[in-house]
C-alpha cells in the first residue's frame, strides 16, 4: 500500500498502525480516513493478524478533525458520507483482533472518538483528553456521544461533551476513559506492544469469541449474552486451539496456537 497519512506494519502476529501527519498534529482528514479504509482491509484479510496497536508519530496522538475541513462540510455531505466515516471506527471496534490504542500527547475530538472505538486504551502521563465540538457549534458524530456515555456513564459525558473540559492523563484514568497508564511516551510504546503481544500469545479463536462476548454484553441484554455464551462456547470446545492449550498444559510447553 502506498500510505501518506498513516504507516503500515506488519511485526509478527502484531498490526501496527501509526497516524503519520505530526506536521498537523495528526489530525484527521479524508485522506486519513480513506487510507484508514485500506488499512482495516488488510487486518481483516489477514488471518495472521492476532492484535492491533494503533498509536501516531510525534508528540501528539491527535488534535482532532482537520478544522479546514469544516468550511467544506454542509448538511448534504454529511447525509452523504457520515455513515462511511462512522463504520470506519466501528471496523476496529468489531474486528476479530483487538485493537489497542497509545495516547500520548493531545488527543482531541475525532482522535478522542477514535481511541474510544479501540478495544483498550494505555496513555502515557502527558496525554490530554477533550471533546469540543460544542465549541463549533457541533456535536460528536463519530460516535463519541455513544461510547464515551457507555465508557464513562451519562453525567461524566455531560460534563465533557457539554462543558468541552480537558481531561489530564490522572483524570482520565480515575473515571476510565482510559485503562492504564505509563509515566513517558517510551513506556507507552514499550506497553502498547507489550500487552499486544501478550493477547497474541493466546488462542486466536478464544481471544475473537471472547472479544465479541464482551461487546454483546455492552448492546444487548443478559439473556441474550448468555445464549452468545452457550454458542461461543460449544465453537471452543471444537476447536484445535483448546485441544492444543490442553495438551501444552499437561506437557508443559509452549503452545503453538494456530486460530483454528
Amino acid at each position: 500500500m502506498d500510505l501518506k497519512t498513516l504507516i503500515f506494519q506488519k511485526e509478527d502476529h502484531l498490526a501496527l498502525v501509526t497516524l503519520n501527519r505530526p506536521q498537523a498534529f495528526n489530525c484527521l482528514n479524508e485522506e486519513m480516513w480513506s487510507e484508514m479504509s485500506l488499512v482495516q482491509d488488510q487486518i481483516e484479510n489477514d488471518d495472521d493478524v492476532r492484535a492491533v496497536v494503533i498509536r501516531a508519530a510525534g508528540d501528539k496522538f491527535s488534535a482532532g478533525i482537520d478544522i479546514s475541513l469544516l468550511g467544506k462540510i454542509d448538511t448534504r455531505y454529511i447525509l452523504k458520507n457520515l455513515t462511511r466515516m462512522q463504520n470506519l471506527y466501528n471496523r476496529w471496534e468489531i474486528m476479530n483482533p483487538p485493537v489497542i490504542c497509545a495516547i500520548n500527547g493531545l488527543c482531541f475530538g475525532a482522535g478522542t472518538e477514535l481511541a474510544l472505538a479501540c478495544d483498550i486504551r494505555i496513555a502515557s502521563g502527558d496525554a490530554v483528553f477533550a471533546l469540543q465540538e460544542v465549541n463549533f457549534g457541533l456535536s460528536p458524530d463519530m460516535g463519541g456521544s455513544q461510547r464515551l456515555t457507555r465508557v464513562v456513564g451519562t453525567s461524566q459525558a455531560k460534563r465533557i461533551i457539554l462543558a468541552c473540559e480537558k481531561l489530564d492523563a490522572g483524570e482520565a484514568l480515575r473515571i476510565g476513559l482510559v485503562d492504564k497508564l505509563c509515566d513517558t511516551p517510551d513506556d507507552l510504546a514499550a506497553e502498547a506492544l507489550s500487552m499486544a503481544r501478550r493477547i497474541a500469545e493466546k488462542p486466536p479463536v478464544a481471544v475473537k469469541f471472547a472479544k465479541k462476548a464482551i461487546n454483546v454484553a455492552m448492546e444487548s441484554s443478559l439473556q441474550a449474552g448468555l445464549l452468545y455464551e452457550q454458542a461461543q462456547s460449544a465453537c471452543c470446545f471444537r476447536s484445535d486451539d483448546l485441544k492444543e492449550a490442553v495438551a501444552a498444559f499437561f506437557e508443559k510447553r509452549k503452545p503453538q496456537f494456530k486460530g483454528e
